[in-house]
Order: structure tokens, then C-alpha cells, then sequence
């Protein structure tokens, strides 16, 4: 198997089999043999289902737990095989509740009446343990993969002892392991890649400086790693980015969401479904982690041989035969170590009950810009920010100990909170201490796996604040388009905010099965989980007379009902005064539109620019505001910065995108106004959200030629850019061996035109 430790001789296996536990191993099984006392001693305290006559029976029942996890973990592991990941779930819940149930009952001294008692000693007891190891200041992370880390630190040792040398402690540094024997670096490379979703370059550096983020700000400090800032293209969505990201083509992909005139319908990225089609209009079989990589928790698989609540994959079965989840023996250290599982379900209680607070403190202090918190975001607040980050974590930490090559986890907690209060206000500053914990946590297994892992922690796009574009101009984007068609009463269909649903539709549709795709949250149609129509339309009905869509301050326009994308000639004499309209709107701060002389162009309240050359010099002046072959008034795009153009012509011309393209207005202060109910928001142009985070071995540089210029600066530009970086880092160190070059499809599909990581071609013409 790739990343396995080298076979050993018959001779040297007595040696391998000859370690002894070290204090590190006892100190950590003595520490969880005290806090599993202390939560069993708490819990039979206050539960009234359970008595004992003194704590020596407590004590006895805790040693019972801890041998009890051990004996059942192999035949766990081997039943998961066979029914799966959900199998593993359930099954870990009984096996936890049978473990604490005959460890209380069979101990002298302690009664127990009912499985309902021991079910609430159980969570009582996770409680008491997270607090206790939260007060003696151990990271809450390592309590959720330590099985899995003393599992890697035995094997280390056995290594080490193979090749007869001292077993290495762990380290602190992510990036090497100390040896004291040359032989120990025969350790082949792995590369994990951690997504902290949204994080802009700018939050991290406030956030390193305000010491929220001790771990990252250690390996910069201390010389192992570099942060540098990379450019999210428009759109600058998660979906667009980790395609760009993993598979080194986000042309398919021209928002969160889009009307697709060839199905009729809306894709929404989301729904599992939806990126299953995407993804096969992308992939190229070479993404980033072909050659037996694991993907955790993103959107697309990135061409993964393993593939952990996968977007794209949650609705089909791997070749193991397991469902979406992923393989089933990689849960159970999750699913079945005592008090984990509850663990997890207590404190994400807990997140609930902290975003109901801070919420509450929002309106009392009448901060501004904000939007409700309420309703079910509280719910997926605390789905994504603890269960979803504590299974995400021990799935990592289970490939990084088996030795898979490449290895990328999506991390959303900073998105989802920013989104709803903010991107630099400090509940959203504070999440960022869990990532860096997780990031710790990952650290401690990278330092003993079988393989010399480098760490690279990457963001797909930044955040802008900004009060919504419905706060601004009192009514949605597409009441103001219905307005200025004269048709107020015009079918139409505009998307909701179902970004934050992501997690729980993978999770979902994962649980209940490969018969059908399940979407939940304001982007599905009432039971049937997939992108909304119009309101009342069945099978035959025409589609809507318009639909509008947004991807935080980009705003996309279709008219379905044409099946072609209209030009502003036609807009112009369907519609006469629209585009001026909309353009006129306080809070929009450009309209792009393609012309049949002039290609694309920009138009803002006073001036548009053409964002093409013109096709030729007999070319007929642009039919519309202006009417003239030039430039004309004020440069719409002037506040949006140096990529303005370049971005929203590329933007404009990719095949599934609106008849009109949309960006708010953006402030001196950099803030934009969303055109869905989000106070912090990405996807367009304009403020911080363009500016994502690159945090790399300082010994695996940028290549110069992979940049651009952004201004003064010279960056990566686009997520295929890093990609292309990603692929060379990975390509050295031989992590691609036996993976073919990509050839990529042209941007509509029709033919190859460019290895990986280069710019694919774009058409040019209407």
C-alpha cells in the first residue's frame, strides 16, 4: 500500500515487536483514565439512575471503559467494513452505551436502573471531560483523535526500532520529524493541504497579531512557513476556487449558483448532485489528488481515490462499496471511542447556545451593519462548527497515519460565522482559534506518521463587509429587474442563501442513502431536493420570464425564455432603459452586458468602459448609454482595483454565465453590498474578499512565473495558478508518479487546449 512502512526482516521483527511504552504513552493513559473518572464520577453524582457507594467504584468503572474501548476496536473495525460507515455509526453507539452500562453494572457498589440513566451518564460525563481538559489547558482537538495518535506513535517506534535507532519524540515543527538516526528520514513525502474557508490574508495577520492563531503564528515566526496572499478571481465563491484548487479548471462553474439554459433549471453547487454534474464537466482524471490522495469535506474529490463527505460523491458508492461518508472503518475511532461522539453532540449544543448569545449581543449593542442570526442557522452554526470540525479532524488524522500521499480538508467554521456577523468581528476572529487548534492537533500526527508531511494551509477567497443590497435599496435584485421591465408580476425565480447548507446536505444525503439526491435549506424546492423553479411550475411549463441569482455582491440576470444569452441591442429593444436602470441603482456599482460591435462592456451610473477591444476598426459604436465607440464619463470599475477588468471580462465570457453580471457598489472602506442576506459576503470583486491566504513551507517557494501583476504586487492569480503550484510542490517531492499531464477542455467544452495549471482559453465573441 503507498505510504506503508518498508517490509521488515525476520530478525529485525523481534526488535520492532520489542518497544516498551514510554512515559509519554502512560502519561497520556493516565491522563484519560483521570478525566474519564472524573466525568463518571460527576455524571453518577447527578444522575438519579445511577448510584454507588463511593468514588473506588467509579475509579474501577472508569479502567473497565478504557479496557473495554480496546478490546472491541478490531471487531468494530472489521464490521465497518462490511456495513459501511452509517453501520459504524450505529454501531459505535451501542457498543459506547453497552461498554458504560457493563462497566457501571458489574463493578461491587454501583446500581444502575436503566439504559436511559446510562445513556445520560455518557453525555454528562463528555461534558465534564471537555471542561476539564479545557481548564488544565489541553487541546480539546486531541481528545478527539488521541486513539489515533497514540496508535501512530507506536508505530513510529516500531519504525524507529526496525532501524535501530532511539524512537523520535514529536515534534512541534509541522514539517519534519527529529531524528537521531539517519535511516529515519528513508520516510517517503506526503503533502496535506488544509482549507481554512474564507480566511482572508488580512483576517489571519489580525488574527496572528492578536494571538488568536499561536500555532500558525509559531511556524511563521520561527522560519518554517510564509504567508503570502494569492488573487480569487470573480467569481470569488468556494465553489469556483476549490475547482481551481483541485482539479485546475473553475471555467464551469460562473457563481455559487446559475441558471443553465441547456437543463432548464438552476445548479446549485451544493446540492450533492449538482457538483456530481460539475464535477464531470471538469475533471480531467489528474486533479490535484490523483494518485491515492483523500479529500475531506470539500466539494469536489480533486480526483481522490478516497473521498470523506464529499459534495460530488455523496450520492454514489466507491469502489469499496461503501457509501457517500467514505469507507466505514475510518468512523469508528470517531464513532466508537467512549464519550467522543457525545462529546461532540454536547458542545455543538453548546455552539447553539453561544451563537444565540452573541446574536443577542449584536442587537443590544445595535452593532451595524448586521442581519438576523436566527432561525436555522443556529443549528448549522453548530453542525459545522463542532461535529462536522471533529470528525473532519480524526478523518485527517486517520489518512495521515495510514500514509495516503496527498491529503485536502475544507475547514468552513470562519466562513459560516463571518457571513452572519461579519468578517473581522470577534466571534468571527474567534473562530479562528479552533482552526488553529485543529491545525495542532494535525501537527501532533504529521509528526508521527509514515510519511515526512509538508503543510500547506491555503484560503479559497476573502470576505467584504457591507450591509446588504435589500437594507440599501429597500426591495431584492430581482424586484428591481421586474420594476424596470415594466412586468412587476413577471414569473420569475431568485435563489436563496444556502451557502451555510452545504455541510448538512452532504452529511444528509450521505445518511439516508444512494436513492436519490436530498437538498435542505432555502435554495430546494419543497421535497425534492433539487434547484427552485418557479413558483407552480411542473413538467412542460415554460421556464420563468427571469431568473437573478447571487454569489454575495455578484449578481447574475437570465431571461430563459431566450435560448441564447441577449445582447444589450436586444435587452435594449425588449426592454428599453434596463441596463441604464440598474446601472443608476446606489447600490450596484456596475452592469456588464456583451454588445454585438464592442463586445463587453462595463456600465456604472455615470460612464462605461468596453472591457474588450473593439472587434475591429469598422466596428458600429456600442448601442447603448453613451452610444459611443469609446470609453466615455467616469470608469465604473475605478474602485474596484487594478484586476477589475481582466476579472469581470473573464467572468462575463464563461459559457454558463447571465445576460447580465452584476457587481455592488463598493465603499471608500471596502465594503459591498450582497445581493442575498449577508453582511459578510463573497463571490464578486471589491474589499477584502479577493484576497485570499497562501501559507507555505518556506522552502518550497512560489515560482515567479506562476505570478501576476495585482497592483504593485505580484501574485498567484486564480486558483488554477495555485493549483499549478500545488501540482509542481507535489510533482518534486514524487508524489504524482504515474499520474498523466491534464489536458483540459476548452471554456465551452470543446476541446483540449492546455496542461494543468496553465490559463484554459476563454471564448472571446458573443
Amino acid at each position: 500500500m503507498t505510504g506503508s512502512a518498508p517490509s521488515v526482516p525476520g530478525p529485525l521483527r523481534a526488535r520492532a515487536a520489542a518497544w516498551r511504552p514510554t512515559l509519554g504513552d502512560v502519561g497520556d493513559a493516565a491522563l484519560g483514565l483521570v478525566t474519564t473518572a472524573v466525568g463518571l464520577g460527576v455524571a453518577v453524582a447527578v444522575v438519579p439512575g445511577v448510584r454507588t457507594d463511593g468514588f473506588a467504584g467509579v475509579l474501577v468503572a472508569a479502567v473497565l471503559v478504557f479496557l473495554g474501548d480496546l478490546a472491541v476496536r478490531a471487531p468494530l473495525r472489521a464490521l465497518a467494513r462490511v456495513v459501511g460507515a452509517m453501520g459504524a455509526l450505529a454501531l459505535g453507539l451501542l457498543v459506547q452505551l453497552v461498554i458504560a452500562w457493563v462497566s457501571l453494572a458489574v463493578v461491587p457498589g454501583v446500581a444502575v436502573d436503566d439504559a436511559w440513566s446510562v445513556l445520560a451518564v455518557v453525555v454528562i460525563a463528555a461534558i465534564v471531560m471537555a471542561l476539564g481538559r479545557w481548564l488544565i489547558g489541553a487541546n480539546d482537538s486531541d481528545y478527539v483523535v488521541a486513539d489515533v495518535l497514540r496508535r501512530a506513535r507506536r508505530k513510529a517506534r516500531r519504525r524507529a526500532a526496525v532501524l535501530g535507532a532511539p524512537a523520535a519524540a514529536p515534534t512541534t515543527d509541522p514539517t519534519t520529524q527529529p531524528t537521531t538516526h539517519p535511516d529515519l528520514d528513508r520516510r517517503p513525502a506526503g503533502l496535506l493541504v488544509v482549507q481554512l474557508d474564507g480566511v482572508g490574508a488580512g483576517v489571519l495577520r489580525e488574527a496572528v497579531e492578536a494571538g488568536l492563531a499561536p500555532t500558525m503564528q509559531r511556524w511563521i515566526d520561527g522560519g518554517t512557513h510564509r504567508l503570502e496572499t494569492w488573487w480569487a478571481r470573480v467569481p470569488s465563491t468556494t465553489p469556483a476556487s476549490q475547482a481551481g484548487l483541485l482539479h485546475g479548471d473553475s471555467t464551469q462553474i460562473p457563481a455559487f449558483r446559475w441558471w443553465d439554459r441547456g437543463l432548464g433549471r438552476l445548479v446549485v453547487t451544493n446540492h450533492p448532485a449538482d457538483a456530481a454534474l460539475v464535477e464531470e464537466r471538469l475533471t480531467s482524471g489528474a486533479g490535484l489528488l490523483a494518485g491515492g490522495g483523500t479529500a475531506v469535506s470539500t466539494m469536489f474529490t480533486g480526483d481522490a481515490a478516497q473521498a470523506y463527505v464529499v459534495m460530488s460523491r455523496t450520492r454514489s458508492r466507491g469502489a469499496d462499496g461503501t457509501g457517500g461518508l467514505g469507507p466505514g472503518p475510518d468512523f469508528v475511532r470517531f464513532f466508537a471511542s467512549p464519550f467522543v461522539l457525545a462529546r461532540a453532540v454536547s458542545l455543538t449544543l453548546g455552539e447553539m447556545v453561544k451563537e444565540l448569545y452573541q446574536a443577542h449581543r449584536q442587537r443590544v449593542r445595535d452593532v451595524r451593519p448586521r442581519i438576523s442570526r436566527a432561525g436555522w442557522y443556529v443549528l448549522l452554526r453548530g453542525v459545522t462548527n463542532v461535529l462536522m470540525r471533529d470528525l473532519c479532524t480524526s478523518l485527517v488524522a486517520e489518512a495521515v497515519v495510514r500514509g495516503d500521499p496527498t491529503v485536502y480538508v475544507d475547514l468552513v467554521d470562519y466562513d459560516e460565522i463571518a457571513h452572519h456577523a461579519g468578517p473581522s468581528r470577534p466571534e468571527s476572529l474567534r473562530a479562528l482559534e479552533g482552526l488553529d487548534r485543529v491545525l495542532r492537533t494535525l501537527e501532533q500526527a504529521v509528526a508521527v506518521a509514515p510519511r515526512d508531511y509538508r503543510v500547506v494551509v491555503l484560503s479559497d477567497h476573502g470576505q467584504a463587509l457591507g450591509a446588504t443590497f435589500e437594507q440599501v435599496e429597500g426591495r431584492s435584485l430581482l424586484d428591481t429587474v421586474r420594476d424596470l421591465m415594466d412586468e412587476p408580476h413577471a414569473k420569475g425565480v431568485e435563489s436563496g442563501t444556502g451557502e451555510d447548507w452545504g455541510p448538512l446536505n452532504a452529511l444528509v444525503t450521505s445518511v439516508v442513502g444512494t436513492g436519490g439526491s436530498r437538498a435542505l435549506g432555502p435554495d430546494a424546492a419543497p421535497g425534492s431536493g433539487r434547484a427552485p423553479r418557479a413558483s407552480g411550475d411542473g413538467p412542460g411549463e415554460e421556464p420563468p420570464e427571469v431568473v437573478s441569482v447571487a454569489s454575495g455582491n455578484l449578481g447574475l440576470v437570465w431571461f430563459p425564455r431566450c435560448d441564447h444569452r441577449l445582447a444589450l441591442e436586444e435587452l435594449e429593444e425588449r426592454w428599453p432603459g434596463l441596463v441604464a436602470g440598474l446601472a443608476a441603482r446606489p447600490a450596484i456599482g456596475a452592469v456588464v452586458v456583451d454588445t454585438r460591435s464592442r463586445g463587453l462592456v462595463a456600465f456604472g451610473p455615470r460612464g462605461f468602459v468596453a472591457l474588450e477591444p473593439a472587434n475591429g476598426p469598422s466596428s458600429e459604436p456600442a448601442a447603448g448609454p453613451g452610444g459611443s465607440v469609446h470609453d466615455e464619463g467616469e470608469d465604473p470599475l475605478a474602485a474596484f482595483g487594478p484586476r477589475a477588468r481582466a476579472d469581470l471580462a473573464r467572468a462575463a465570457r464563461l459559457p454558463h454565465t447571465g445576460d447580465l453580471l452584476l457587481v455592488s457598489a463598493v465603499t471608500p472602506a471596502g465594503h459591498v453590498h450582497a445581493f442575498e442576506d449577508q453582511v459578510g459576503s463573497h463571490g464578486g470583486i471589491g474589499g477584502a474578499q479577493n484576497a485570499a491566504l497562501l501559507l507555505h513551507p518556506v522552502d518550497w517557494p512560489v515560482d515567479d512565473d506562476l505570478r501576476a501583476p495585482v497592483g504593485d504586487d505580484a501574485l498567484l492569480v486564480g486558483a488554477e495558478s495555485v493549483h499549478a503550484q500545488l501540482v509542481r510542490w507535489a510533482t518534486a517531492a514524487g508524489l504524482r508518479d504515474g499520474v498523466p499531464v491534464a489536458v483540459r477542455r476548452d471554456a465551452d467544452g470543446t476541446g483540449p487546449v492546455a496542461p494543468a495549471g496553465e490559463e484554459p482559453s476563454v471564448r472571446t465573441g458573443p
